[in-house]
């Protein structure tokens, strides 16, 4: 897929959102009955990935502020967040970006559109630094899990490993440009 064919653009209440299916039928009914309720009322700004040679939605995701917050039943995980913070500097929550959804169209699966998509939210928060950011968290559905463990995302507890989605983090001080 040449990625240099597809146009990022926010979602607006007048957007006219082009063909998208997707192997999850909650993120298909998500782009289609929710994001503009979601972006109208503040909760979520959606982002659409248009293949222009196809006039088709490839790709979406939905940002939204969150925060990490200490959980005393999972301080093994606290502490192997705290390691790589000044001592001076530890908190007891610390700012995050959630990826609300993320999903890429049935017809350009498989291609990296979704890696793709990942390593420029994570440039734009670790470099271009707009507001203070330290990680990236989502509710992994569990088809997406392995998606997720390939870039670098990590589990914040083991409690969730039998639910529908995991909670997973990736820190922006990890991430490289190459």
């Amino acid at each position: 897929m040449d990625f240099g064919k597809l146009r990022q653009f926010q979602l607006s209440a007048d957007t006219d959102i082009k063909p998208f299916k997707c192997a999850e039928s909650d993120l298909n009914e998500f782009l289609f009955e929710d994001a503009k309720y979601f972006q109208k009322e503040l909760l979520a700004v959606t982002y659409l990935l248009e293949y222009m040679e196809e006039n088709k939605t490839a790709a979406y995701f939905s940002l939204l502020a969150d925060k990490i917050t200490f959980n005393p039943d999972d301080k093994g995980v606290w502490n192997k967040l705290n390691r790589n913070i000044p001592n001076t500097k530890r908190r007891k929550s610390y700012p995050a970006l959630k990826i609300g959804r993320l999903a890429v169209s049935e017809e350009f699966a498989c291609c990296g559109l979704g890696t793709f998509i990942l390593d420029n939210i994570k440039y734009a928060f670790s470099n271009v630094k707009r507001l203070g950011c330290r990680f990236i968290t989502v509710d992994a559905l569990s088809s997406a899990v392995e998606f997720y463990e390939r870039n670098g995302f990590k589990f914040f507890t083991e409690h969730d490993k039998n639910d529908d989605t995991r909670l997973m983090f990736f820190d922006l001080k990890n991430f490289v440009i190459e």
